[in-house]
C-alpha cells in the first residue's frame, strides 16, 4: 500500500534548492532609473509649458481676446479665487473690458516677494488707444488676478 499520491516512488522534490540570488543591485539600478527620469522631468518642464512669462501673456493674451469676443465664461474661468469672489461674469466686461482689440505687448515680474507678473495689453490702435496692466498670478495654473489701467 502507498503512502501518498506522487507519480513516482519518490517524495516530491523541493522547489527551490539552490542558493538564492542577491537582487540588490537591479533593485538599485531601478530606483536610480526612477531617479533620473524625475530629475530630467523637472529640468525639461520649462521647455514643454515654458517659462513664467511666456505662460503669463497666453493667459492674459486668451484672457482679452475672449472679452473682446463677449466670451465670458472663458475669461470668468481665468479669474484667480480673489477675482471671481469679487466679480460676477456680468461684470466682468465693466472691469477689464476696453475698446478696441486686445495686444499683448509684454510682461515683467511683479513687485514684491510674491510670483505675480505684470502683462501690458494694448487696446486698440494709434493715439486713442488705452493701456492695461494686468496681474497675473500662478494659482492652481495661470489666472488673472486684476488690473490697471495706464
Amino acid at each position: 500500500m502507498s503512502s501518498g499520491d506522487y507519480l513516482y516512488d519518490d517524495d516530491p522534490a523541493p522547489l527551490h534548492t539552490g542558493t538564492p540570488r542577491s537582487r540588490n543591485g537591479l533593485m538599485l539600478a531601478i530606483g536610480a532609473a526612477v531617479v533620473l527620469v524625475a530629475v530630467l522631468m523637472a529640468a525639461l518642464l520649462p521647455l514643454v509649458a515654458g517659462s513664467a512669462e511666456d505662460q503669463a501673456e497666453k493667459v492674459a493674451g486668451v484672457f482679452t481676446a475672449a472679452l473682446a469676443q463677449g466670451d465670458t465664461e472663458t475669461a470668468y474661468g481665468l479669474l484667480c479665487d480673489g477675482e471671481r469672489s469679487r466679480l460676477q461674469p456680468g461684470d466682468l466686461a465693466a472691469a477689464y473690458l476696453q475698446a478696441g482689440t486686445p495686444h499683448v505687448t509684454g510682461s515683467r515680474k511683479g513687485a514684491g516677494p510674491d510670483t505675480s507678473r505684470l502683462v501690458d495689453v494694448r487696446w486698440g490702435e494709434g493715439a486713442t488707444a488705452t493701456t492695461t496692466e494686468l496681474v497675473v498670478v500662478p494659482e492652481g495654473g495661470t489666472k488673472v488676478c486684476g488690473t490697471r489701467t495706464g
